[in-house]
Formats: C-alpha cells, structure tokens, sequence
C-alpha cells in the first residue's frame, strides 16, 4: 500500500512539473502572451504571466462594449426592443459581421447575442453609435468607464477591437472587466454562454468552443487580430468555487483553448489552499467582493475570527503620497481597537506592496505587507492599517468602486 501511494504522489508530482514547464515554455516562446488567474470570489491571483504588459485586446474589447450596453439597459436609457440604426459606418465594418446595411436596424435584444456569439463587428459600431452619437466618441467613453473600473493601462479607440495602434490592454485589466461584468450585471452574465444565434434567417454558432468543451466554463468571449494572436477571458464554476481568467497571444485557438483547460485545472486543484486562501491569511472571513456592487451602500460584514500564523511583518512608507527613496520601517504592534483594509495575499512581496501602494492612491492608511505561512506556504498580505472602523469600511466600498478587491479586519 505504502509503495501504491508513493507511486501516485510521484507521479503526481511529475504533472505538476510537466505542467509548470508548459507554462514556462509558453510565455518564453511566444512573445505576445500573457495570462492571468484570480479567485472570483477573493480576488487572490492563483496565476499570472506578464499579466501587466501591453496587449491588444481584439473583440475582448467587445465585452467593455457590452458593460457600456448593460449599464444603459440597468439605467432606463435603452430597453431590449429598442431598435439601433444602422449608419454607413456600421454597415461598413469587416468581418466578423451579420450583413447590416445603411438605414437598417437593429434591436437591443439582438445586438447583444451577436456581439457574443457572432462577435458582430458592424453591430459593435451601432452600439457605439447609439450610445455615444460617434464610435470615436464612444472609444472615450470606455477608456473613461475603463479608468472607474480600476482599468488603469487599458486605452479604447472604437467598440469592436478591430486593429488600432492605440487600443491596448493587459491580461490584469481584462481579468478586472470580467469580473465587473458578472459582478454588476449578474442578470445579464447568462448571455456569455450563448451558443447559437439567428438573424435574418442565418444561424452562427459560437467561436468560444470552452463553454461546450471544457467543465464548468459558463461564459465569456474570445477574440483575435492578427497583432494580438488567440485571446479568451473564461469564468468557470466547480465545486462550489468560481475562477476568472484570461490568456492571450495564443497560436492558434486550439493551442489557446488548450492552455486556458490547463490553467484553470491547475488552479481548482490548488483546492483546500485556495479555500484557505479565501480569508486571505488574515484574522477575518472573507467578504465576496460581489457584495460591494457600486450601485449600493451596503455596509460590509463584521469579521470573525480565523487563526494564522505570522512571521514577520513590514510596514513601507506612509500613504498619501509616499516619498521615492524612503526606506521600509518596521512598526509597533498595532493597538487592539484599530482597523485595516486588506487588500488580498500574493506569492511575491513585491507584488504585495505593488498592490497596496495601488490602493493607497484611492484611500488612507499605511501600507504593510506581512509575510505569513499557510499550509508551509510563505504568503504576503497587503494591508492599508491603522484606520477606525468607519474609515475601513469606507475605504473598502470606494476600493470596490475602482474595482479593486478588498475586506474589512480589526487589527
């Protein structure tokens, strides 16, 4: 029995490594590609790779599209038989398309399958129209929606992704978008599963062969130019446990398709940890960041104790703004009656402190990252501390508005 069992843990072992030599082999081979995976509910990255360089987004910037057309439908500005012309413009867009002509049009109903299924380049420049009079217009106005959402790197210049020098990503800011998408509009996140869609007696199926092929892929979009190669933002659900991710600069759609399988089985079998992770090491439950939606005033739930083991602790430069050169110092024991906002737990201490200096520019508070050990496993919390209760509290809801994930503990 004994030489059974360390047969199979040998053998899992070698997948793992084979696994993690895949991945590697993927980002040093090709250039264009980056990925990253988060937990949706935490908003703790199980996975990233360049997940901060430039890229072109392609028709995931279809999705922003989409997030603009939801908004308006939740705000009365536009209903789901309200009916888009068509302008000259629109109907000049390539392929992908659905055949629109100058002076046709089109309904909110419609358009919103043939943006996901079809990936309908001439119904993303109606859109665009409809809501922002210019699709130049409209480009500005999901760079600025861009910015709100914490999308900091992200430039849009029109509403499809067809090429642009100008319309750039990262797989960080798509990941954010995504999670936005389901998190605001959770009744409309149904349609990212759509696989067929008829119009004008055509039927098109689904270029996002995930959501047929792969387990617990229920949604979102895929997209490719030839300056971006094979891109996806995938949600998938096991088990109870939700992840978000995006690759992009696949190949081909199949090898794209392929890795995207591959992150998202490594990161549900990281299983247990995860789940652990979802208090985010800290002396707090977890507050599903979908419970800090924007649109309300929610206060945020009181913590409960959980258990952790701590190390060491740092604490960097006060916030506000903090000084280029100023060196880390260590700090007191904070008193028993103050509050922090923990911004989420990272594998690396420079991205901890990345992510809190980023926080820092939105709300008060010290920055500290404190390295703790989870099942032998050396992590890094970002936290924003010494606040008051109420300070906390708000400064989470104002984090949730920049679409950053946080919670609320007592020190």
């Amino acid at each position: 029995m004994f030489t059974l069992k360390h047969a199979i843990r040998k053998g899992l072992l070698v997948l793992a490594v084979l696994l993690s030599l895949s991945l590697a082999n993927q980002a040093q081979a090709n250039p264009r590609y980056s990925s990253i995976v988060i937990d949706a509910d935490t908003g703790v990255v199980l996975h990233e790779s360049n997940a901060d360089a430039s890229r072109y987004p392609a028709s995931l910037t279809k999705m922003m599209t989409l997030y603009m057309l939801f908004e308006a439908i939740e705000q009365r500005k536009m209903s789901l038989d309200e009916r888009m012309q068509v302008s000259a413009h629109a109907a000049s867009m390539p392929q992908t398309n659905i055949g629109l002509r100058a002076g046709d049009s089109i309904s909110v109903r419609d358009a919103i399958p043939a943006l996901i299924v079809r990936s309908a380049n001439d119904v993303a420049a109606v859109v665009a129209e409809a809501l922002g009079s210019s699709e130049a217009n409209f480009g500005h106005m999901m760079t600025d929606k861009a910015r709100k959402l914490g999308m900091h790197s992200t430039t849009f210049r029109n509403a499809s992704g067809l090429p642009n020098g100008e319309q750039k990503t990262t797989a960080r800011d798509l990941v954010t978008l995504s999670t936005r998408l389901m998190r605001d509009f959770s009744k409309h996140y149904h349609y990212f599963s759509t696989q067929t869609f008829s119009y004008n007696g055509a039927t098109y199926r689904s270029h996002n062969r995930m959501v047929r092929n792969t387990p617990g892929v229920d949604g979102l979009k895929t997209g490719f130019i030839r300056a971006s190669g094979f891109n996806v933002a995938t949600s998938a659900k096991r088990g109870g446990r939700r992840v978000i991710a995006v690759v992009m600069g696949g190949q081909t759609a199949a090898a794209r398709d392929q890795h995207m399988a591959q992150l998202l089985d490594r990161s549900f079998n990281q299983g247990h940890t995860t789940q652990q992770l979802a208090s985010n090491t800290s002396n707090t439950r977890a507050v599903p960041v979908a419970a800090l939606k924007t649109s309300t005033s929610t206060p945020v739930p009181k913590p409960s104790p959980v258990l952790e083991k701590i190390s060491v602790s740092v604490v960097t430069q006060p916030v506000v703004q903090p000084a280029v050169n100023a060196r880390p110092q260590k700090v007191a024991m904070l008193e028993n009656d103050t509050w922090a906002v923990q911004i989420g737990s990272y594998h690396e201490p420079d991205r901890a402190h990345a992510q809190a200096q980023a926080a820092a520019r939105w709300v008060p508070g010290e920055v500290m990252v404190t390295e703790v050990e989870i099942s032998n496993r050396k992590l890094y919390r970002a936290r924003l501390v010494g606040l008051h209760e109420s300070q906390a509290r708000t400064a989470c809801q104002n984090l949730a508005r920049q679409g950053m994930g946080c919670l609320v503990v007592r020190s």
